[in-house]
């Protein structure tokens, strides 16, 4: 980096970069000015607390942020699955305090890592059941539960030294399309939408994210990219004068239309600090990023004093120390059982052959690497797993492993998908488990369980209800 202006425009940027050692062009470009990190679970090892020490000791002040919902969302824990139950979760059992307790012990294990930012709570209502992106990721469909257990989730974060980011504002929750594939539009009112963003600001939220959504009522832009929703409705109307990140940039929503480097310059431009260049993109993106926010002050197209006040505002949050303190696992397993929904007989009396419908992975939350099924063997040895597909889901496939064992179908968002609904009735399962909104519920079905996600916490609350008809409940 060539001038004072090459090191400020980096400290708007947070790339990626894969593997649990930060590559030297990291290092060099936090010790020139780069202003944060972004992980993912790739990044995630034993040595995690090396890596973001190793991070630190190149830029002090290095915003180091993670996605670490709980729930289906888990990137310290993706190989396991997540120790605290999701927002709809939480949501379910409308317990505030038991949620601002949750939040304190996920800010605990992400302080004891190094990391300063939890991209963390979704504040998104889930109001379209189509959504296919928000589903239980979001504490519910009520607007004034989310906006109570969205202030929650800050307090308990930011009570132990690490920044919230409120997301994906204007909201995400009506829409029905995925961002990261293409660009959903918002055409309902987007003002319910705004209160639990309301709620998180006067909770003192650290950050808030965008959503690359478009709102044809505000703007002909992507709301990222849009100076009336950022600089108009976000920082005016709502007040907001902290940290505010554009969601990754390589999302097809604006990357396809925009391209990288012309994404950030015009993020930026509409009151955004900083932004996320992430998963699959390197030191070249970048450089671009970079190289473009530079050119866009040269030429007058971006005031300097709007990239100096980004950087600052980047710099600020990175500057926390994560405070800490002890896990609270006691309240994600209390709070994993008391959301749990059982109708008719759900208990089994011998180990299950587990059916897994699996629909395609939502992209937030990537593949899951644990299952019911796993889980519930470790109550009930000899319990054996199937998992099916849209492409696999046929009756012939689980009749052959059956061996005159109960079934137990575990679903996910049953409503959006008729192969799950038909199959299931098909089988007509001892049990069925709803592991995403209960929209749906199967007719043929003899117990029917409700999780409202599907963290490893979760899963165990269920296999013990499950396991209890066999002595096998721990």
């Amino acid at each position: 980096m060539s001038s004072e202006l090459d090191g400020i425009a980096a400290g708007c940027l947070m790339p990626s970069f894969p593997g649990p050692e930060a590559p030297d062009w990291v290092l060099r470009g936090l010790e020139e000015g780069l202003g944060g990190i972004c992980l993912f679970a790739y990044n995630v090892g034993d040595r995690l607390a090396e890596l973001t020490a190793s991070l630190r000791a190149a830029r002090p002040d290095v915003l180091i942020g993670i996605d670490e919902e709980g729930g289906d969302v888990t990137r310290l824990e993706a190989a396991h699955g997540s120790s605290y139950p999701g927002n709809g979760a939480l949501g379910a059992v409308d317990d505030v305090e038991l949620t601002e307790r949750v939040a304190a012990s996920i800010g605990s294990d992400l302080a004891a890592v190094g990391v300063n930012l939890d991209f963390a709570p979704v504040a998104d209502v889930n109001a379209n059941p189509a959504n296919p992106v928000i589903g239980v990721r979001s504490f519910g469909s009520d607007y004034d539960l989310v906006s109570r257990h969205v202030a929650a989730f800050v307090r308990g974060l930011q009570g132990r030294g690490v920044a919230a980011c409120a997301k994906h504002f204007p909201g995400h929750g009506t829409t029905e399309a995925d961002s990261h594939l293409e660009l959903p539009v918002v055409h309902d009112d987007i003002r319910p939408g705004l209160e639990p963003f309301r709620a998180a600001i006067a909770a003192g939220v650290e950050s808030i994210m965008t959503a690359h959504v478009l709102v044809p009522a505000l703007d002909d832009v992507p709301a990222t990219l849009s100076n009336a929703v950022i600089s108009g409705l976000l920082r005016g109307e709502l007040g907001y004068d902290g940290l505010v990140i554009a969601d990754a940039l390589e999302m097809k929503a604006v990357s396809e239309t925009y391209g990288i480097a012309r994404s950030a310059v015009m993020a930026i431009g509409a009151g955004v600090d900083a932004v996320l260049i992430g998963h699959d993109l390197g030191v070249d993106a970048v450089d671009s990023a970079r190289s473009a926010l530079v050119r866009a002050v040269s030429e007058g197209e971006l005031d300097e004093g709007r990239l100096r006040e980004a950087a600052g505002r980047v710099a600020r949050v990175g500057s926390n120390v994560p405070a800490g303190g002890a896990r609270d696992l006691g309240a994600a397993t209390a709070a994993a059982r008391r959301a749990l929904e059982l109708d008719g007989m759900v208990a089994l009396e011998a180990p299950p052959l587990v059916v897994e419908l699996r629909p395609r992975a939502n992209i937030a939350a990537g593949e899951a690497e644990h299952s019911l099924g796993s889980v519930l063997a470790e109550r009930l040895p000899r319990t054996e797993e199937i998992v099916l597909d849209e492409s696999t889901a046929e009756p012939a496939r689980v009749e052959g492993r059956r061996g005159g064992r109960p079934l137990v179908v575990v679903l996910h968002d049953a409503h959006r998908h008729a192969w799950m609904r038909d199959l299931t009735d098909d089988l007509a399962p001892a049990v069925a488990v709803e592991t995403g909104v209960p929209l749906w519920r199967p007719g043929r079905a003899g117990g029917y369980v409700v999780t409202h996600g599907g963290g490893r916490v979760s899963y165990e609350a269920v296999a013990d209800v499950l396991a209890e008809g066999n002595g096998g409940s721990k």
